[in-house]
């Protein structure tokens, strides 16, 4: 059997920079366990497997897929950067006609369309709730150690914990804090959290291509103990960020080693626009 495969680094138009994930495009039904299979082999963050949804779809002129994202652990409900990986490969590589691409997902129909050189992907919005400290306190001490925390927030619907440093700290201080992730894993003993987010004010004197907030994202709970950039965190940091900030259209850029820069825009009825660049950096073929 072969399946044609693709890595694609999304949120950069930087080869090697951004969030990579693999993309494969399924003609065929696929057996369950070899999503998995395949995922935990490309053991990138993600692996997502665009599929179609009737007999005579075709990926250059179809408009709507099925679409499923696998870490090396196991599967996930959302996935971002993995979305927009995929429109990229349908987009760039198939030569997809569709003004407009519909994911049929976990989370329900996701859009992705083209906009000059970026993909704009349509996501749902996740609300946060304060959250006390006490119930996470190892956890975030484990994350941040001595650092200041300005706000403490949970989303329930993602089971996202998102923790605000002091607008005291410049970006350097998010960058450079080092984080063994892995002992979340020991810390956490609510079982409620299954994504940490770290975030930072942006700095309004403009001195950074004036990003409104950066952020850092870490998940071991789903074998992705750092994730470069995250398209569902930002769905959470969206609803927050516009909130303190008053601002709908917003400049993100997630300060992990790689990096990435994502444009979002809030619009109505809880959904929300993330745009990002993509480049594709390798295509091939898995043999089995």
């Amino acid at each position: 059997m072969q399946i044609p495969i693709f890595t694609v680094d999304a949120f950069t138009n930087q080869p090697f920079s951004g969030n990579p994930a693999a993309v494969c495009l399924l003609e065929n039904d696929l057996d369950e366990d070899l999503h998995q299979k395949i995922a935990t082999e490309m053991n990138l963050s993600e692996t997502a497997f665009i599929r179609k949804l009737h007999p005579g779809d075709d990926f250059t002129k179809s408009s709507c897929f099925g679409l499923r994202w696998f870490t090396p652990a196991n599967e996930v409900p959302l996935c971002g950067h993995a979305t927009l990986a995929s429109a990229a490969v349908l987009f760039h590589i198939k030569k997809n006609t569709n003004s407009v691409l519909t994911f049929v997902t976990l989370s329900g129909e996701l859009k992705a369309k083209q906009v000059g050189d970026h993909i704009v992907l349509d996501l749902p919005v996740y609300s946060t709730y304060p959250q006390v400290l006490q119930e996470v306190e190892e956890l975030v001490k484990a994350a941040v150690g001595d650092l200041v925390v300005q706000d403490l927030r949970y989303s329930p619907d993602t089971k996202k914990l998102l923790v605000r440093l002091s607008d005291a700290y410049e970006r350097s201080v998010l960058e450079e804090l080092q984080v063994r992730a892995q002992r979340f894993l020991q810390v956490e003993k609510t079982g409620k959290v299954k994504g940490l987010i770290l975030t930072l004010k942006g700095d309004s004197t403009g001195k950074d291509k004036g990003h409104d907030f950066y952020s850092r994202y870490f998940a071991p709970w789903y074998g992705v103990l750092e994730d470069p950039v995250t398209g569902s965190a930002h769905a959470v940091l969206s609803s927050y960020w516009s909130e303190q900030l008053g601002k709908k259209e917003m400049l993100a850029c997630q300060c992990s080693r790689r990096g990435g820069e994502l444009k979002i825009s809030l619009r109505d009825h809880g959904r929300v626009d993330i745009a990002g660049q993509s480049a594709v950096v390798l295509k091939g073929s898995l043999t089995f």
